[in-house]
């Protein structure tokens, strides 16, 4: 005869890989907006997120798509793509009087000075307060663009400058 069965089915969404619960509380404990940092196969998204016990409200997003509209004709997916769609989203969060963010990745493995870095460096330039350690943080040269250039031979940077200018001129 069969008893109690003695497994326990997890959450769905740790199941699926989506949450990481533990990692959530922590984020959730600090009070402070949430900046979503994920990488699709194509686009970097930021978003500023805040706490509601009905279920987290987005006050900002940007898509690293958003970036054509200020100029940006490079690929959307790499390191100056990711620091600008976090300046844009720290300008964007600037405006609505955000000042304090905290960085969410969430499944993401943190390497050293990464795309997600890089879009924690753009939010910082826009202003944002957030914690952030120097060494995690790439280079003014990889954010520009500039090993880009180096290998491809395309021009990058003059396009990066022009673009972050637009974006900072929304401020």
């Amino acid at each position: 005869m069969a008893g109690k069965s003695t497994f326990k089915v997890g959450f769905r969404r740790r199941r699926e890989g989506k949450t990481n619960y533990k990692k959530r509380l922590n984020l959730l404990k600090s009070n402070m907006h949430r900046l979503v940092v994920r990488k699709t196969n194509n686009y970097i998204i930021a978003q500023l997120v805040e706490f509601n016990p009905e279920g987290d409200r987005t006050v900002v997003h940007v898509n690293s798509r958003d970036l054509e509209k200020f100029g940006w004709k490079a690929g959307k997916k790499n390191l100056p793509a990711a620091y600008l769609t976090g300046l844009l989203a720290g300008v964007k969060a600037k405006k609505l009087k955000i000042d304090k963010a905290i960085l969410d990745i969430g499944f993401a493995i943190p390497k050293r000075k990464g795309w997600w870095a890089s879009a924690l460096k753009g939010a910082l330039d826009a202003g944002l307060k957030m914690p952030a350690g120097e060494k995690a943080l790439p280079s003014d040269e990889r954010t520009s663009g500039k090993h880009i250039e180096l290998f491809a031979k395309k021009p990058v940077t003059k396009t990066f400058e022009e673009t972050k200018q637009k974006i900072m001129h929304l401020k």
